[in-house]
């Protein structure tokens, strides 16, 4: 899977040409899927429901994560199964550790190779509890008497005894769990007495009226081929292996954990294998150091941006497998040689248009009413400087797939967009606010598309307490808020710089806070590139 997914502070530019994207890559056989760094501002809602698109989901950031490791998935087995069991499961499958899970997969505990061994060393050897079924076989007997399903609990009674022995000193009880071989007068006393279960080794037919007697006392009896001394050394290991199942401090980790917390918690257990679980504890597997050797990388492609202060958290630990954008060239690396898609037009969904053309991937009506919207957006309906020849063959061509006028269609997104009712200081500054790095200086510019001007001026001096906060808070160089009013054609000015000098040299004018600068309407082309050329001349 290949996450698409374009700056923080989505625009409709950014949102359209991620859907779109990943349509295309889902067409030509790459499995992909449209992301979104933080919540749709209006007018990319709008534009979402007027095609009728689903909104790409939220991905807050691509660090490795522990179900991105190919770790292993062992099979689990219920807490009734039988420590013999449970040792050929891990004997077959060369492991040495295996969960235990109730019947919803719920991780109970874990059993390992060793902790069955120590009980076969140091466990109750006179201790039993298992259903008939796990006995008969791991005993490899046949149920002469009975109810498999049936569990039983208590002492085990290997008979080597006189007759008279065993019933002078009461050896055979009610809970006793009975092993003996042909002697038929303790198989007959054992019946009488009404034990758990009675196993008779050696493999002979017993006689038709003990069990019929046993049947009557509801008596459960068990004949296994092997011998008595066989059969006792192995009836301990029939025991539950929920007995010795580990489950307190069991150090488990769930399968969002950050792989880098993960290496943390190993450097302090050192256990070879840990439980991975679902949030809900839903057992999916074992994960051991050697997986964090070499973890896999979510593989991603960015559109309308290309710089690690733009992107999504944890940038540098994923693998940018391409990259889709028109702005300048910024600090993303790679390890390898990838996809690189830069043009200098006005909006990313123009060149996504021209990959669809390229390959001829027919579009539909919702994808090319998107890719139509990111274009009159980010181009201002085609009134802006970076507005290029191929932004406006797009439009022409895209309008009639989406079966729209396009500046109508402009208008009506302009107005659902703009609108800044119920927005709060901090909304409407970070709408659509990036950092740039300028000479190891920062700048922080927003930018804001607004026909409700009245709502902006009557807020003038909290966005300009606000902006000075950011100002101080992020240590900026300049912290710009461009206002840009769509049928005017320019953009007011709200500001906090550090160098007084600085603003008056990037526009060529005295600059006061809410001045109006004609024609600006640009971040990327009319802003960005003089500010950097100011700050030159400044420091020559």
């Amino acid at each position: 899977m290949i996450y698409i997914f374009g700056h923080k502070n989505p625009d409709t530019d950014s949102v359209a040409a991620a859907i779109a994207l990943a349509d295309f890559k889902n067409k030509t056989g790459v499995e992909a899927e449209a992301r979104v760094l933080g919540p749709l501002n209006k007018e990319t809602q709008y534009v979402l429901d007027y095609f009728g698109t689903v909104a790409p989901k939220l991905i807050e950031d691509v660090k490795p994560r522990l179900k991105d490791l190919n770790y292993d998935r062992v099979a689990s087995i219920g807490p009734r199964q039988s420590l013999l069991s449970a040792y050929k499961i891990m004997e077959k499958n060369n492991i040495k550790t295996l969960p235990i899970v109730d019947e919803d997969n719920l991780l109970m505990g874990i059993v390992t190779m060793k902790d069955i061994a120590m009980w076969l060393i140091k466990g109750d050897f006179y201790y039993l509890r298992s259903t008939i079924a796990n006995i008969a076989e791991d005993l490899e007997g046949r149920l002469l008497a009975g109810n498999a399903a049936a569990e039983v609990e208590g002492q085990i009674s290997v008979i080597s005894y006189y007759y008279d022995t065993v019933v002078r000193e009461r050896i055979i009880r009610k809970d006793s769990i009975v092993i003996v071989g042909d002697r038929y007068e303790i198989i007959d006393y054992s019946i009488e007495s009404g034990v758990k279960l009675l196993i008779v080794t050696g493999g002979k037919e017993i006689p038709v009226k003990y069990l019929e007697k046993a049947r009557e006392r509801q008596v459960p009896v068990l004949l296994v081929p092997k011998n008595t001394y066989a059969a006792a050394k192995q009836l301990n290991h029939c025991n539950y292996v929920s007995i010795i199942m580990k489950t307190k401090d069991l150090v488990k980790f769930t399968e969002n954990e950050d792989l880098a917390e993960v290496k943390e918690e190993l450097l302090i257990h050192r256990h070879s294998n840990y439980p991975v679980v679902t949030e809900n504890n839903e057992y999916l597997g074992f994960v051991g150091r050697r997986h964090l050797l070499n973890p896999n990388r979510k593989k991603v492609i960015l559109v309308d941006h290309n710089e690690y202060a733009q992107s999504v958290k944890g940038l540098a630990l994923a693998e940018i497998v391409e990259v889709v954008d028109h702005h300048k060239i910024g600090d993303v690396s790679t390890s390898s040689p990838i996809i690189f898609r830069n043009l200098p037009v006005g909006s990313t969904c123009t060149i996504v248009f021209k990959l669809f053309k390229e390959e001829k991937v027919p579009l539909t009506r919702p994808i090319a009413g998107l890719l139509l919207a990111g274009i009159l957006s980010d181009t201002l309906s085609l009134q802006s400087p970076t507005t290029t020849a191929l932004d406006r063959e797009a439009v022409q061509e895209l309008q009639k797939i989406a079966q729209v006028d396009w500046q109508t269609f402009a208008l009506e997104m302009f107005k659902a967009g703009t609108s800044l009712e119920g927005q709060n200081i901090a909304e409407i500054f970070y709408k659509d606010f990036k950092e740039f790095g300028v000479k190891n200086r920062k700048v922080g510019i927003g930018q804001v598309f607004t026909l409700d001007m009245e709502n902006i001026f009557n807020r003038q001096a909290e966005f300009l307490d606000f902006i000075a906060q950011i100002h101080q808070q992020k240590d900026y160089l300049l912290t710009l808020l461009l206002v840009t009013d769509i049928l005017r054609k320019g953009s007011y000015l709200f500001y906090k710089c550090n160098n007084g000098r600085l603003l008056a040299n990037t526009f060529n004018k005295e600059v006061e806070q809410g001045v109006f600068i004609e024609g600006v309407v640009s971040r990327k082309k009319q802003v960005i590139p003089q500010v950097i050329e100011a700050l030159n001349n400044l420091e020559m």
